[in-house]
């Protein structure tokens, strides 16, 4: 607080001790909120993934073993959800959010987010009314980013609606703009929240139904998102027990026709992956043996290494078609071991998929800049793997590194 006090009085800037300290110790207040949340909410899947983890070690019957599967499924999806979230909140603080724009049409990007949350809605059999009509509502901006925008808004008005409730969502369009509205009949807010609902660590009422799990991070991230599309979002409320409406005003892509919408991306067929060679490169063994088990359960034939060189070694010494090389390998990283198989091949070689735990837009980029074909974020989505595998990475990467060392 001195340093504040301090840096003020310097600028010629009149400095409110009392109110300085107050702000501080709210947000002090806040921050441990926030800390203790995270724990619990960290914890929670850890309990349902203990308990799975010890019936599978006990020769469980069949059905066990598939419900003991989707159980850790569930919880590491769980998991990985709150994961992104707090990467999400680093990017937003730091200003590294980047978009990516394309025209696409928001019907389609509110029916992907319903399909996220549609398993809520049903569990607590409450009634969704979705209003979009039919006209194209076209906007330029990026896929993923709205459709989690979207899905904020309705897991939101499905978490603190109460079980039978109804939930609403309506578009419209006025001066260039489209509106979208997500307006629930649940718990309301009081006008004291409604004023920092999209601020960071702010959260209502932590009674009410915790076990839905978040972290009260969503709306913020709403803003943010929202934002960086040239749009606004706004909160209303009647008050407790009055239900909430959230409204985002967002930029239509002017003079777009239906029959430039962007068509759908069409994934060739599987190859059949018998042939493929993959060489699983990890540090962390108990990783790579459950990867190597997942992919050798859809046909491929996976090595294993647990050591860079021991990797360079087993390429030198036989042919692969895949390498799936962990980022943070001891003595030698996976960008390295990349660019020695890529210089060892003169630019070609295997296909070569990072995977790592760091999501910043700097790490895949330096990945692809030492000749990998993709990037994967983990934990590993098998299912993504798997896609990538069948379909083939892009070689853009490859052929950028070619590029660079002829």
């Amino acid at each position: 607080m001195d340093i504040a006090i301090e840096i003020g009085r310097r600028a010629g800037v009149a400095i409110d001790n009392s109110l300085l300290y107050r702000k501080l110790q709210e947000n002090d207040r806040r921050k441990d909120e926030f800390l203790a949340m995270l724990g619990h909410e960290l914890r929670n899947p850890l309990a349902p993934i203990s308990a799975a983890a010890q019936l599978l070690s006990n020769h469980p019957a069949p059905v066990q073993v598939q419900r003991a599967s989707a159980v850790i499924a569930r919880q590491v999806a769980h998991m990985t959800g709150l994961v992104d979230d707090l990467l999400d909140v680093s990017r937003v603080t730091r200003g590294d959010v980047v978009i990516d724009r394309e025209v696409i049409d928001l019907r389609t990007v509110i029916h992907c987010a319903i399909e996220q949350v549609r398993p809520l809605i049903k569990s607590k059999s409450q009634h969704l009314h979705v209003t979009l009509g039919e006209t194209e509502l076209a906007i330029e901006g990026d896929h993923k980013r709205l459709v989690q925008v979207m899905a904020n808004l309705l897991n939101n008005a499905a978490k603190f609606t109460h079980p039978g409730g109804d939930i609403h969502v309506h578009s419209a369009y006025s001066s260039g703009m489209i509106r979208i509205s997500v307006r629930d009949n649940g718990i309301g807010m009081p006008s004291e929240l409604l004023s920092q609902a999209f601020d960071l660590f702010v959260q209502g009422d932590t009674t009410v139904d915790r076990s839905l799990g978040g972290l009260g991070l969503g709306l913020a991230l709403v803003k943010h998102l929202i934002g960086l599309h040239g749009g606004t979002v706004a909160a209303d409320s009647d008050g407790p027990d009055h239900g909430s409406a959230f409204t985002i005003d967002i930029p239509c892509a002017l003079g777009t026709a239906a029959d430039d919408m962007p068509a759908p991306a069409v994934t060739g067929p599987g190859r059949d992956p018998g042939s493929k060679r993959v060489l699983l490169v990890d540090d962390n063994v108990d990783a790579a043996v459950m990867l190597s088990m997942v992919l050798e359960a859809d046909g491929y034939q996976v090595e294993l290494a647990h050591h860079p060189f021991d990797a360079l070694d087993q390429l030198a010494n036989g042919a692969f078609d895949v390498v799936l090389l962990d980022i943070g390998l001891p003595e030698l990283d996976g960008r390295e071991v990349a660019r020695r198989i890529r210089a060892d091949a003169g630019g070609a070689g295997p296909l070569i998929i990072g995977v790592s735990g760091y999501g910043q837009e700097s790490d895949l980029h330096s990945a692809l800049a030492a000749g990998m074909d993709a990037y994967l974020i983990k934990p590993v989505d098998p299912s993504k793997l798997l896609n990538l595998l069948n379909t083939g990475a892009p070689r853009a990467a490859r052929d950028g590194y070619a590029q660079q060392h002829e």
